[in-house]
Order: structure tokens, then C-alpha cells, then sequence
């Protein structure tokens, strides 16, 4: 019975992952077509609105997702932050890879959703479905500017960076022993996290931070027609990139959470400033 539900409880897990990975793609790469449907991106990239109003959607896209996902599954909604939990903070090794297949097909499944009610605009703005909308589902290195020297090794470096600034900040904001935010307020928190990361850490590559984010719509764009998906503006084989940058710099940012700060920190709540330890009470 105990292992019956056992399973119960991870196809729940699964399932909240799955959909709130889903509500985080339908909001970013939703906002990156629509400044393509406005014909920003037939010439990349778009101005400063287009750029703040992409990093904004993706932000709120991210605290919507945790809402949904979090009381089951933790959110995670990423599988460079599940790697990092299972690293540093105790989640379980064999729970890895069932959630980041969730989460890529939640990803996987919210791209076919914008690819299909966009269907007449970028077919519109991009006829042949090139280079020029691929951004829409998936990053390139410079996000898809041939005028900005950015190649994989460039754009790989951008992504170990970014993700790991993520999570050295996930670790912090959820970090019990630090000071978290309090009235529910760490998934709003976290969603300021990738606004400001995509404000900052946006022009190399696109900032996927998210193996599941960048693999999920790169399929789904290819199986609808954009055939040189897994490739970027210089030919050069790239899907890689955002897939393996992202999990080697999320064990970097935990590793420095937890080397630098974590093992600073108290064991135990600490005892308020004057009051006298309850240990030596009378």
C-alpha cells in the first residue's frame, strides 16, 4: 500500500511539473511571438520596449508556474535547478529524471500551443520559418544576430554564468535558515530573479537557463516546421548549448551557496538580541 502510494505521490508530483512548466512556456515564448507578430524580430533583435516587455512576461510566466506546481512538486520547473536540489539539497536522486521529462513535455506541449495560435502571424512575418522566428520557441547565440561575434563557446560561458547567478539566488531566497520571504512571497521573488537575470544576463544567448525551457519548444518548432532548429545563425550545430551550460552552471551556483553562505549559517533559529538563551534560563 505504502508503495502504491508512493507512486501515486510522484505521478502527482509529475503532473505538477508537467503543468506548471506548461504555464511558464505559454507565457515566454507567447510574448516573444507576439513582438514577432508585430514585426520586432523580422530583423533581429527588437528594441528596448520589446526587450523589457520579453523579460517581463518570462518573469511572471515563472511566479505563475510556481504557484501552480509548488505545494505538490516544489516547483522546480527546471531540470538545472532539479540536478542542483538533488546535489546539495537532499531531493531524491531517483525522482532526477522523471521530473525533468515532465518538465520538458510540459514545455514540449505549451510551444505547440503558441506555435498553433500564432500559426498566421509568423507564417506572415517568416514564411520559410527560418532563423529569423526561430527565437520565438528556442535561444541562439546572440539571440540570432549574425552582426554580434557570439558563437557556442561564447554563448556557453553566458549560460554557466546566468544559471548559475539562478540558483546561488533560488538556494538563498528558499533557504529556511537565511531569511526567506515570508507571506508566499518566494515564487513573486523568484519570477524578479529571471526578470532581472533576462534584463541583465539577455543579449549573448537568450538566456534559456533551462534545459527544458530551451529543448521542449526547439522540438516542437522543428516538428512544425522549422527545420534548422537545432542548428544556430552560423550553421554550427548548437542545441547543446542550452541544455548542458544551464546544469553545469546551476552545480556551480549551489556549490557556492553552500560553500560560501550556507555553511555560515545557524543550525537553529537564533535567540533575539537581549533575551537570555533558554538554556540558561532559571
Amino acid at each position: 500500500m505504502t508503495e502504491r502510494f508512493n507512486r501515486l505521490g510522484l505521478v502527482g508530483e509529475m503532473a505538477a511539473e508537467f503543468v506548471g512548466t506548461m504555464v511558464l512556456i505559454l507565457f515566454g515564448c507567447a510574448v516573444v511571438a507576439q513582438v514577432a507578430a508585430g514585426g520586432a524580430l523580422t530583423t533581429p533583435p527588437g528594441g528596448l520596449g520589446d526587450h523589457d516587455s520579453i523579460s517581463w512576461a518570462w518573469g511572471i510566466g515563472v511566479t505563475m508556474g510556481v504557484y501552480v506546481a509548488a505545494r505538490l512538486s516544489g516547483a522546480h520547473l527546471n531540470p538545472a535547478v532539479t540536478v542542483t536540489l538533488a546535489t546539495f539539497k537532499g531531493f531524491p536522486w531517483r525522482k532526477v529524471a522523471p521530473y525533468a521529462l515532465a518538465q520538458t513535455a510540459g514545455a514540449f506541449v505549451a510551444a505547440l500551443l503558441v506555435r498553433w495560435n500564432y500559426t498566421e502571424a509568423l507564417a506572415k512575418a517568416d514564411p520559410g520559418h527560418t532563423i529569423k522566428t526561430q527565437t520565438v520557441f528556442s535561444t541562439l547565440p546572440a539571440n540570432g544576430n549574425p552582426n554580434l561575434p557570439v558563437h557556442e563557446w561564447g554563448a556557453f560561458r553566458d549560460q554557466v554564468i546566468g544559471t548559475a547567478l539562478l540558483l546561488l539566488l533560488i538556494l538563498a531566497i528558499t533557504d529556511m535558515l537565511n531569511t526567506p520571504p515570508g507571506a508566499n512571497l518566494g515564487a513573486f521573488i523568484t519570477g524578479l530573479v529571471v526578470v532581472g537575470i533576462g534584463m541583465a544576463w539577455g543579449t549573448n544567448a537568450g538566456y534559456a537557463i533551462n534545459p527544458a525551457r530551451d529543448f521542449g519548444p526547439r522540438l516542437a518548432s522543428f516538428l512544425t516546421g522549422y527545420r534548422g532548429a537545432w542548428r544556430d545563425q552560423y550553421g554550427n550545430l548548437y542545441f547543446w548549448v542550452p541544455i548542458v551550460g544551464p546544469l553545469v552552471g546551476g552545480l556551480l551556483g549551489g556549490a557556492l551557496y553552500k560553500g560560501v553562505v550556507g555553511r555560515f549559517l545557524p543550525s537553529a533559529e537564533p535567540e533575539p538580541p537581549g533575551r537570555v538563551p533558554a538554556s540558561e534560563a532559571g
